[in-house]
């Protein structure tokens, strides 16, 4: 297997492992968009079989830095990545350092210097000259709304991505200028005709709305963050949950195969005490794991009364699954035309979530107390027993 091919193996395993969903634009499908167009500008230039490993090894890693759920700086930690996967491999350090000068060459403003971090360059923009640039712009745009906050209106954004297009970006191969250029420009006029289109509707809005519009957004994005947050907090602790079942399975199926048969026999007596605090740990170990793990779902008695005074959350399962069809589609057509009753139920919803996180991670610390000191207690009494015999 060649190391373009390990590389690309080890980069879609490293995002599909570690890398967030919040990403929706810097994510394997872009690293794979600009492997391609690099290749597509290497075509069309006189480089070595040398030089294009190199570009490609670059443009494979060049975003695996934001697996660690930072952007800033994901370059420099994306040549550290890479650095550990071609050492792997015996390659040089000399060669190691050029790639990494390569990775650096995207970062946003960097000016390449010679053909190599050109074609770098023209390979990682080349979705400014891509018939879906409307959809990549969206993906990026909802990332950094997920993961800083950034919120913008839609004429906003399209100001920003005209004025980048136009007077920040430009290619520097000459196959990206002859090829890639006229097609960034149409996307240039598209987003200039939305912005034409979107104007005239808007002249009577007045300030008061806009600001009205972009905090709605903000809270929005407040409420997804969170939500995902405590979601995937939940998630850890499941899965802690389950590894101390597992563990302590294991050892309760050893000692009831092993040691508890053994126990009859005179000469083993000194290990019943030890055997008994290893068993018994373990059995509490795992029934403070399965409380943790265990639905709590409540369920709340309410009239149509309370519905029509929303004091009911109608997302919440546990809840609506009372009601008939037609009485929760009617409810939930009131729910979407009233804002304040929107973020009302969503804020419900976060707050009994954090409640049922919280249940649970007390649980899940008892749980790992009982663990450790059951381990200790059990290590402890079978190093006594040995000791007296």
């Amino acid at each position: 297997m060649s190391i373009l091919d390990k590389a690309k193996n080890y980069v879609e395993n490293l995002f599909k492992d570690k890398l967030s969903s919040v990403y929706f634009y810097h994510n394997f499908i872009h690293t794979t968009y600009a492997v391609q167009k690099a290749d597509e500008i290497i075509k069309h230039t006189n480089l070595s079989e040398v030089d294009r490993e190199k570009v490609l090894l670059a443009l494979w890693f060049h975003d695996v830095g934001f697996t660690d759920c930072n952007a800033e700086g994901h370059e420099q930690r994306s040549t550290v990545i890479m650095k550990e996967f071609l050492k792997k491999d015996n390659f040089s350090d000399e060669y190691i350092d050029e790639v990494s000068k390569l990775i650096l060459a995207t970062e946003k403003y960097h000016q390449p210097q010679g053909l190599l971090e050109e074609i770098m360059k023209d390979a990682d923009f080349s979705h400014f000259a891509s018939p879906f640039y409307n959809d990549s712009a969206e993906a990026l745009r909802k990332e950094w709304e997920l993961t800083g906050g950034m919120c913008f209106s839609n004429d906003e954004w399209n100001v920003m991505n005209v004025d980048f297009l136009k007077n920040k970006h430009k290619y520097f191969t000459d196959y990206a200028k002859e090829n890639w250029e006229p097609l960034k420009m149409k996307n240039v006029k598209k987003l200039e005709k939305k912005l034409d289109k979107e104007d005239k509707p808007k002249k009577d809005l007045d300030k008061s709305d806009k600001k009205d519009q972009k905090s709605d957004r903000s809270v929005d994005t407040l409420f997804r963050v969170t939500l995902n947050n405590h979601t995937r907090l939940s998630d850890i602790a499941d899965s802690k949950a389950n590894i101390l079942l597992s563990v302590n399975a294991i050892i309760i199926s050893v000692c009831l195969s092993v040691l508890v048969p053994k126990l009859d026999a005179p000469k083993n007596t000194h290990l019943i005490i030890p055997t008994f605090f290893l068993l018994i740990s373990s059995v509490m170990t795992i029934i403070f794991a399965i409380l943790s793990t265990k639905p709590n779902v409540t369920k709340v008695n309410f009239t149509k009364q309370d519905v029509a005074d929303r004091k009911v959350n109608l997302l919440f399962f546990g809840n609506f699954h009372q009601m008939n069809f037609d009485d929760y589609l009617g409810s939930m057509h009131d729910l979407i035309k009233d804002r304040d009753y929107i973020y009302d139920s969503m804020t419900k919803d976060l707050y009994f979530l954090g409640k049922v996180l919280d249940r649970k991670y007390k649980l899940l610390s008892i749980t790992y107390q009982i663990f450790m000191a059951g381990i200790v207690i059990s290590v402890l009494s079978f190093a006594y027993a040995f000791l007296t015999l």
